[in-house]
């Protein structure tokens, strides 16, 4: 009974030498670079310029609107009355354009999320296709540094660029 049990603990030890011996596949994908630099990212970041455009337009014209305002009470000695109508008028104008730029920038981050998400999809998809196609045991997103020899995010992006 102590021979078969020393035999089979033999046999375990020699198994999981040789997978350990066995030689791993990994590699890392810069992610930043992906959102940086991949077709689909540049299509989304287009598309939200696109959509939020009028109302950043929308945005310059109250600031300047502003300005023009501050610059005319500046320049022109007014009378009482008026000078106070003008600097409520100011106070309006920041008050709205405060409200507008918080709101744009409240809804610009929720549609980024949104295109963040989907995006974050396409990705892990062509690295699960690059590691079942390429026989990859392990890829990482994030590391504090890689060794260029293992970086595959030229293949990723590039994969991505084909769709």
């Amino acid at each position: 009974m102590k021979h078969c049990i020393a035999s089979m603990i033999g046999v375990l030890l020699m198994m999981v030498s040789a997978v350990a011996s066995a030689e791993l596949k990994i590699g890392v994908v810069d992610t930043e670079r992906i959102l940086r630099e991949s077709a689909p990212a540049i299509r989304a970041t287009k598309r939200l310029e696109k959509e939020f455009e009028v109302r950043r337009q929308e945005l310059q014209k109250v600031s300047a609107q502003g300005k023009a305002l501050q610059q005319g009470m500046e320049k022109n000695s007014l009378p009482e009355l008026e000078r106070k109508a003008r600097e409520r008028e100011l106070v309006r104008l920041n008050q709205d354009f405060l409200r507008m730029q918080r709101e744009l920038n409240e809804d610009l981050n929720a549609r980024r999320n949104e295109e963040l998400a989907g995006l974050q999809e396409r990705v892990n998809n062509a690295i699960q296709q690059i590691a079942n196609g390429e026989k990859y045991d392990l890829i990482l997103q994030e590391a504090a540094w890689r060794n260029p020899k293992i970086d595959i995010t030229d293949k990723v992006l590039k994969l991505l660029a084909d769709k």
